[in-house]
């Protein structure tokens, strides 16, 4: 049966003409049996058969039968070709709609070539891959930030909903790759920054890592490895940042038996994996099992588990004001009883225990960012600056300025 197209399609379609037409980033519309019906772009069979080949229709058609899918998922391949998928919620997800492809940086013929080896046994798919080679000029290229900002603007305008970049699922992304410039030596600090973050977090077993990783990966793409096999590229990055990880495990209190030897099982994973994809929800999957080994170490044995319930949603909550009621709620006490039981466990009052891990992130933040003080208080949900620094004051011995001086002249 045809499928007609919505007007919730009709102005996907149409939202085509607010996009620069520069960026030549194309819409396409397909049915969840994989029959393209819709596309915005000129080079329509040639870009409709790379979706396909390169395998990036199949993994989105798995995606889009997942009832609980929902939001933006972005889509690698071996040749660092990149899509992302968004869906129309009042479809209840029959419609798959495509953005792009793009490159996140000018392709090399060479490497192309080379990633499209696997491809070619098959006479058809050779010919399409010659053209497809031809065709290399013509083809988008587009920031990681920039592409994923278009995905949002696109998802966002088809759903009338404001989400923001971190809903967006990268779970089957490539690792963005920016090109080598002769100023990135201008970014270095940025890049040391977030990766202290990222691995600060390792160190602590801080549960709420998401915002650290999602800033590392926005700001450090990974080793910046030159190449003929993009894959191999990729698989570099990865088997580095498993190490430095591992190493963070372990001095966060993990043994190094243990960390060595989850280390080395991800990298013989990394070695299998056959296309970036793969690659990058393996990454995800090693960062979280590392997290939660090290947050397990931290656990205190002698809390209740109604106690560390409510310790890890306070971990979880530092960017808002957290109410005793709402913790109370949480595990089924009263207010009163709940204020009783934590303080005898933990020896802090509810409060107390919630200012001090707020200063322990902002400790973080001001060693592996270069947010301003205020920027900090805002994040944390201090009522102003002022309380802010009176409260770090008060557990640091320093204020946030003092802190992070300190810190960065090595003392």
């Amino acid at each position: 049966m045809e499928i007609q197209l919505t007007q919730g399609e009709q102005n996907l379609i149409l939202l085509q003409k607010s996009l620069p037409e520069s960026e030549k980033l194309y819409l396409w519309a397909y049915s969840l049996t994989g029959r393209l019906f819709a596309t915005t772009c000129p080079q329509k069979e040639l870009l409709d058969s790379a979706f396909r080949i390169l395998g990036g229709l199949e993994k989105a058609l798995q995606y889009a039968r997942q009832e609980e899918h929902r939001v933006p998922l972005l889509l690698g391949s071996s040749i660092g070709l990149q899509w992302a998928i968004v869906f129309e919620h009042e479809r209840q997800q029959d419609i798959l709609f495509v953005i792009g492809p793009v490159f996140y940086q000018p392709p090399l013929e060479r490497e192309i070539r080379f990633g499209l080896r696997q491809y070619t046994h098959d006479r058809e798919n050779a010919i399409w891959a010659s053209r497809f080679v031809n065709a290399l000029s013509e083809q988008t290229v587009m920031s990681y930030a920039v592409f994923t900002r278009y995905v949002m603007m696109v998802h966002n305008n088809l759903n009338l909903e404001q989400l923001g970049l971190d809903a967006l699922n990268t779970s089957g992304a490539s690792q963005p790759q920016e090109e080598i410039r002769p100023d990135a030596e201008r970014d270095r600090d940025k890049v040391y920054l977030a990766e202290r973050a990222m691995l600060q977090m390792v160190r602590n077993g801080d549960i709420n890592y998401h915002s650290a990783l999602q800033g590392s990966i926005h700001i450090s793409p990974g080793v910046p490895v030159r190449g003929t096999d993009p894959l191999r590229q990729a698989k570099t990055s990865i088997i580095v940042f498993i190490t430095l990880v591992s190493r963070a495990a372990i001095e966060g209190g993990l043994s190094p038996e243990i960390a060595y030897s989850l280390g080395d099982s991800y990298i013989q994973t990394v070695e299998e994996c056959h296309d970036s994809g793969e690659l990058s929800s393996l990454a995800g999957t090693m960062y979280h099992d590392f997290v939660y080994r090290v947050h397990h170490l931290r656990t205190n044995p002698s809390y209740s588990h109604a106690i560390q319930k409510c310790c890890d949603y306070i971990e979880l909550s530092l960017n808002r004001k957290i109410r005793t009621a709402e913790l109370a709620a949480l595990v089924g006490y009263s207010e009163y009883y709940l204020t009783e039981k934590f303080k005898s466990e933990t020896g802090q009052s509810v409060s107390s225990y919630i200012k001090y891990a707020k200063i322990e992130r902002a400790k973080t933040l001001l060693e592996s960012t270069d947010l301003t003080v205020q920027q900090i208080s805002d994040r944390l949900a201090f009522n102003t600056p002022n309380y802010f620094i009176q409260c770090f004051r008060g557990i640091a011995g320093y204020t946030p300025a003092q802190y992070r001086k300190k810190l960065r002249q090595g003392g």
